[in-house]
């Protein structure tokens, strides 16, 4: 048995909104996009892919303060590599999280660095050790 993650399924409100807003990010963090379809599209990164797909149901939109999904957590590359993402997240629509903390609102020991998609959706992007 292989151990981590295949894929992880994100239902969002406008898949022409959620591409605007993630392909900038992961396109920074290395990942590839991996397809595409009526109301969805995909990226990868090696053997795992995010999907990002027009939910059925929708009620008000995300609140990563509910039950469900927080945020999910990216390798970064180095410290410049968080900086320069981080640095440029609001030009393109993301808000950067815990500024007055950054880049250490995990811990002393943890680099990294926190944003918020226009639609609510939390990153965060951490640099290697």
């Amino acid at each position: 048995m292989t151990a981590g993650l295949h894929h992880v399924e994100i239902w969002v409100g406008s898949a022409e909104q959620a591409a605007a807003e993630w392909g900038w990010l992961l396109g920074e963090l290395g990942w590839q996009p991996d397809g595409e379809w009526a109301g969805g599209f995909a990226w990868r990164a090696g053997a795992t892919y995010l999907a990002f797909t027009e939910a059925p149901l929708q009620a008000g939109g995300h609140d990563r303060r509910r039950e469900g999904l927080n945020h999910l957590a990216f390798h970064g590359g180095s410290r410049a590599d968080v900086d320069r993402i981080v640095g440029g997240a609001a030009r393109h629509g993301w808000t950067p999280l815990y500024a007055d903390r950054y880049p250490h609102a995990g811990g002393p020991d943890h680099y990294a660095g926190w944003l918020e998609s226009p639609s609510g959706f939390k990153a965060e992007i951490v640099a290697a050790p």
